[in-house]
């Protein structure tokens, strides 16, 4: 089965046919580093990256990048607040992210170029559009002529009469027309500024992304993906730029995630219901935050609550004690082939994964196949007999599928230290000594540190909390 995306251009699910054979070029919108990543920002950055897992696990070259966003009106305000520079308040929250996001078991893009590292390719842009008659300027400002670009709003499917009562402007009458939007701001004084053609000032927040995609993937790219809050006006403004530059096809495939709701309410200021991420990961595991968000489909709206955490909190417990039996009984398994059955369960379980993942990245779906193998191991290790091929195979295709989706911890791949082993020895001869106190102080030192030890026919078996 091929893959096949949703296009929200088309709004149709199409085969996914690369620019070129083998090799991916995806661009995804990133954050304005100004604050903390809420948990509406965590979503597109956790599915997004299990995508470029995804078409990597299936052979593609994938190069993938996400921008930051270091210069506007929320930097300067934020540094005003603080008492600092847009600069550093962008560097602060730029190494913030790459913390929350490790946190979420989120790989870096191939690369996150920042807006003011790029500013005379962003300027050289908007200089073609004015050169070519897509956009003018006026005192100092420069907008964009969206009554040339004959397609506008073919991303959000309205036309440009329709799309007039849907944009927030204020009455500006340096514009032709109150659907023109900036591409350079003339700077104010005492703010942050480049000089430009047009005098000094900083990019409009549209062009960054069409002048950086231009820059680091080229005119046309595979996939352009961001929050489904970005179709319009920011992906929209997007395509009219690029393609009123360049005459060619912005993206082939545009992706957008639903949003992500607190407590069945929309996530807002007003409300004052937002979740940073970094909060998040001081209460919980980031893989219990990753796992909810793959927990419904990409396209559909999530609601975050308390029972949401705990079934995902269930559900890894589970996948992580099947993973960890599996290994465990692989220290005592008879040396043999794997058997058929398994060899069947493990093909079945891999082809249900890639199909799900295949139709539209189904995540919830290619879970319950990682589930279904969970049945099938668990009942395995029930059996009498097991041998070191069976249990290597479950092992192997588990750590395939968790490849793409990134659910385990990384401290379930790791080997105890060699602290720990000497604990966990010295409880073995403990117990054989039928010292109970020392056993038992040794368990409660093990668990402070974060491993919880089970006594099994086998031996010892342990796991990460």
């Amino acid at each position: 089965m091929s893959l096949k995306i949703y296009n929200t251009m088309t709004r149709t699910k199409e085969n996914f046919i690369p620019l070129e054979p083998g090799k991916v070029k995806m661009y995804v919108c990133g954050p304005t580093v100004y604050d903390y990543i809420h948990i509406g920002n965590a979503r597109p950055v956790i599915f997004f990256d299990v995508v470029r897992r995804y078409l990597e696990s299936v052979g593609y070259d994938v190069t993938f990048i996400v921008n930051f966003t270091d210069v506007d009106d929320k930097l300067i305000k934020k540094a005003a607040e603080m008492g600092t520079t847009v600069p550093e308040v962008a560097d602060l929250f730029v190494q913030k992210y790459y913390e929350d996001t490790a946190g979420l078991g989120v790989r870096k893009a191939t690369a996150h170029p920042r807006v003011t590292e790029n500013m005379a390719d962003i300027i050289e842009f908007i200089s073609g559009l004015v050169a070519n008659d897509y956009a003018y300027e006026s005192g100092g400002d420069v907008y964009f002529r969206t009554s040339k670009f004959t397609e506008y709003g073919k991303l959000s499917h309205q036309n440009l009469e329709e799309l007039q009562y849907g944009i927030r402007v204020d009455v500006d009458e340096r514009k032709e027309n109150p659907q023109d939007f900036v591409l350079w701001k003339a700077a104010k004084p005492g703010e942050i500024s480049w000089s430009s053609p047009w005098g000094e000032g900083r990019p409009g927040w549209h062009i960054e992304c069409s002048a950086l995609v231009r820059k680091y993937l080229g005119e046309t790219i595979d996939i352009h993906g961001g929050g489904q809050d970005l179709t319009f006006p920011h992906h929209e403004c997007e395509i009219a730029q690029s393609e009123g530059l360049t005459g060619r096809r912005m993206a082939n495939y545009w992706m957008h995630n639903g949003f992500v709701n607190i407590n069945n309410e929309k996530m807002s200021k007003s409300l004052g219901n937002g979740i940073q991420v970094h909060q998040l990961l001081k209460e919980m595991p980031g893989q219990v935050i990753r796992y909810f968000m793959l927990s419904g489909h990409y396209r559909n709206p999530l609601n975050f609550s308390d029972d949401a955490v705990e079934q995902a909190k269930g559900s890894l417990a589970r996948l992580d004690n099947c993973i960890a039996a599996l290994k465990h009984r692989l220290q005592s398994a008879e040396a043999g082939e794997a058997d058929a059955a398994v060899v069947e369960a493990v093909r079945a379980a891999k082809e249900q994964f890639e199909a799900k993942m295949n139709d539209d990245f189904n995540t919830p779906d290619a879970i319950t196949a990682v589930f279904e193998l969970v049945s099938a191991a668990n009942n395995y290790l029930q059996s009498g007999r097991v041998t070191s091929g069976s249990l290597e195979l479950f092992v192997q295709q588990f750590a395939a599928m968790d490849g793409v989706l990134g659910l385990l911890a990384p401290e379930a791949e790791e080997l105890l230290d060699e602290e720990v082993e000497r604990l966990i020895t010295e409880r073995t001869e403990a117990r054989k000594a039928k010292n109970w106190a020392r056993a038992d102080e040794i368990r409660d030192l093990l668990t402070e540190r974060g491993i919880q030890l089970e006594d099994t026919p086998q031996g010892i078996r342990w796991r990460r909390k």
